[in-house]
């Protein structure tokens, strides 16, 4: 099932993708909270069977065209990244001074930097230096602690498509990473969230990013260190994951700090991110607005 979270006629709800139609599934969600995908992925396979059962029947349904996809997750209580988990990225890393890691090295998005699938972007004020980073992500779908990596594919909800866009010089303020990760609109995610059942494999899929159609990005998942289940065996040795939370799995090899010389996104560019068996993401990239004066 591909769930997505969208606006029509000025208001944001969910639904379930089947070919140019969508379901609308804001019956599953308690009263008041008809964006919230959050809620359907607690209720687990009761939830989703539910909702089958509502696209089964075809009542309730809009044009795809006519609708303005958000992002799947709009509020996820975490956005939690993985760096360096490519080998080749790691190695373009270590050629522009970033030592490769031991471990697995995660750094925090701030979730007010959550942004639609086909939303524009900004080019800071503050940096000339933006850059992206196409990559498969997961959401959890069941609260968990102590997850062994053999056991985490059930704790997945399911996967979207990822642009963890990158400030770089902010990026290198400290060793967190998090400034240069979390400027507003920099967290663009869909198109929609496919169910877990759909991805036989979630470690052999094509993924690449192209900007204005030239082709930067190009690798297979089954390229990176740390699977998604180890991923999530080491996070949940230390805290809770609970459904909503967002997970970015690293970048492959190609971004444009790496390229000879660098090569950052200016205004006008298109950045389009693709996950087989997904979809794509595809974001314009706009000059960020001058504040007003006294804010």
């Amino acid at each position: 099932m591909r769930l997505v979270t969208f606006d029509h006629e000025g208001k944001t709800r969910i639904g379930a993708v089947g070919g140019d139609r969508i379901t609308v599934l804001s019956s599953l969600l308690p009263a008041g909270e008809p964006w919230n995908l959050i809620p359907l992925l607690e209720q687990g396979a009761d939830g989703l069977a539910r909702a089958s059962e509502l696209v089964a029947a075809g009542r309730q349904t809009l044009a795809l065209d006519e609708v303005e996809l958000r992002a799947p997750v709009i509020r996820p209580g975490k956005y939690l990244a993985l760096g360096l988990n490519y080998k080749k990225h790691a190695e373009e890393a270590h050629r522009k001074g970033i030592k490769t890691p031991k471990r697995q090295v995660w750094f925090n998005k701030q979730t007010t930097c959550i942004n639609g699938p086909y939303a524009p972007v900004h080019k800071p004020i503050a940096s000339d230096k933006l850059d992206y980073e196409a990559e498969l992500g997961f959401v959890i779908g069941t609260r968990c602690r102590h997850v062994k990596a053999e056991e985490a594919a059930s704790v997945i909800g399911g996967y979207l498509v990822c642009n963890d866009l990158s400030v770089r010089d902010w990026q290198l303020h400290s060793p967190t990473w998090t400034m240069g990760k979390s400027f507003d609109t920099h967290g663009p995610t869909g198109p929609w969230l496919v169910t877990r059942d759909e991805i036989e494999d979630p470690h052999a899929l094509h993924i690449r990013s192209l900007v204005n159609g030239e082709i930067r990005q190009d690798a297979s998942t089954n390229e990176m260190i740390y699977s998604c289940y180890d991923m999530i065996e080491y996070l949940t040795t230390a805290f809770t994951l609970e459904p909503g939370d967002l997970i970015a799995t690293g970048t492959p090899a190609g971004i444009g700090a790496a390229m000879d010389p660098p090569q950052f996104l200016q205004a006008g560019d298109v950045v389009r991110c693709e996950v087989e068996g997904i979809g794509h993401i595809e974001n314009e990239v706009v000059l960020e607005e001058q504040p007003e004066k006294g804010l």
